[in-house]
Formats: C-alpha cells, sequence, structure tokens
C-alpha cells in the first residue's frame, strides 16, 4: 500500500536530501515538498496525505506550533537538528524523531514504523466498517430535490469544483454539494485515481495516456506533475507489453 508523503523544511538542501531517500522507498509517494507549515495547511485540504516529514525551526510558524493547531493531523516524522524537541514532539503523537544529518538506514526505519502503523490503521478501519459498503456496487447523491443513484462501475471521471463535484458516468453528470476529497475517501483506490486535484478517473475506463492529458471516450483528463509519476505506475506499468 502507497502511502502519500509531504516534506515541510525551510532549508532547500534539506528538502532535497529527503526527497531523494522517499524517492528509494518503494512504498512512499512524494506528493509536494514545502518550506513551511502553513503551504501544508493547504495542501492537507487538496491532497489524501498520510504522512509528514516535518522540520522544528522554520520562520513564520515552527514545526511544533503547527502540530498544536492542526486537528487530527497525519503520521509525522520529525526531521531536525535540535535534539531538546523531542520530548515535546513525542507528547504531540509523532511517529519518529529523526536528527540531521539522517542517515538512510535510520530514514527507513522510522518510515517503515509508519507504514506498518499506516496498515494497522487500514486494517483496523476495514474490520469495523460496516459490510453493506463492501457489498453495494452503487450509491446515492442528492441533485437538487432528487436523489441520483450512481453505479460505480457507470463513473468516467469526477471534477471537483469547490464545495461541490460533477460526476460524469456513461448515462451523463451529475452535479452534488461534496468535497472531492471526501468522496474520494469512499472510493475503492483499485478502481479509482486521483490524477489532478480536481479530477478522480475511473482507472477501467481510461483509453489513452498522452503527455498531460488522459483520454477517456470523448473526455480529456489534465494530469498534473505531481500525480503523474502514480498515474503510470499503477496504471500503465503492470500492464505494459514491450519487446
Amino acid at each position: 500500500m502507497m502511502m502519500n508523503c509531504v516534506i515541510i523544511d525551510d532549508e532547500p538542501l534539506a528538502r532535497e536530501g529527503i526527497a531523494s531517500y522517499v524517492q528509494e522507498i518503494d512504498f512512499l509517494n512524494l506528493i509536494d515538498t514545502c518550506e513551511n507549515p502553513m503551504a501544508l495547511i493547504q495542501l492537507l485540504d487538496e491532497h489524501p496525505i498520510d504522512l509528514i516529514f516535518l522540520d522544528i525551526q522554520m520562520p513564520k510558524m515552527n514545526g511544533i506550533d503547527f502540530l498544536k493547531i492542526v486537528q487530527k493531523p497525519p503520521m509525522v516524522i520529525v526531521t531536525t537538528a535540535f535534539p531538546s524537541y523531542a520530548l515535546e514532539s513525542f507528547q504531540l503523537n509523532v511517529m519518529d524523531y529523526l536528527l540531521k544529518p539522517i542517515t538512510f538506514e535510520r530514514f527507513v526505519k522510522a518510515a517503515s514504523k509508519a507504514r506498518d502503523y499506516h496498515q494497522l490503521l487500514l486494517k483496523s478501519a476495514s474490520q469495523n466498517s460496516p459490510k453493506i459498503e463492501k457489498e453495494t456496487d452503487y450509491f446515492f447523491i442528492k441533485c437538487g430535490n432528487k436523489y441520483e443513484k450512481i453505479y460505480f462501475n457507470d463513473i468516467l471521471y469526477i471534477q471537483g469544483m469547490q464545495n461541490y463535484v460533477i460526476i460524469y458516468t456513461l448515462k451523463g453528470k451529475y452535479m452534488t454539494l461534496l468535497y472531492l476529497k471526501n468522496l474520494e475517501q469512499n472510493l475503492d483506490s483499485r478502481s479509482f485515481i486521483r490524477v489532478h486535484k480536481s479530477y478522480i478517473v475511473a482507472i477501467d475506463k481510461i483509453d489513452a495516456i498522452e503527455g498531460n492529458e488522459i483520454s477517456l471516450q470523448s473526455h480529456s483528463i489534465p494530469i498534473s506533475r505531481i500525480y503523474r509519476e502514480q498515474v503510470l505506475k499503477q496504471v500503465v506499468q503492470n500492464k505494459l507489453w514491450i519487446k
């Protein structure tokens, strides 16, 4: 199971170093890097983030203050040159505390701990979720005064538009008041994939990928830079026939 992660550090070289480590670990997918926690707050609204690599000493807002104000943050691994914040960080439930300079071996150990905990959470959520959610192949949305049944297999793609979404299906399109992030959490990640901050696509409906666009039937959907590698890996890699 891939984990989406973000790196927050005000030092460019530190961000590059951690990013190079992330690229070497097959279960980590780097969504973005930021130089301050304020940018992360917006990212959390736009993307499903599982893990944050968080520096402590940063201008505008330090990492400790960020952890105090954000409700239910993703898993956090602290990356800092200052050992004095360790106790306070663990009191804020961070997953691990890495002191710079960080060796790759130590980084892998921390990332593996986060992966194991993430898998445990997913297993627990699966066991506790109502069985009816696993068995149904449709859901209902409210369109104006009408409740529309949407079959998962009919969905082509979903477009997010601020506080509502448009669901494009084989039968037509439907608009409803939902956040794209919330809808994504109820979709099977084996059947649907986020390709852009505003688009989720049904994997089996994809006809072609060319450049930064996905073609499905008569529609063209953009792929953003941060999602392109994951899209190619999940959609094409295991199905690609080459000489």
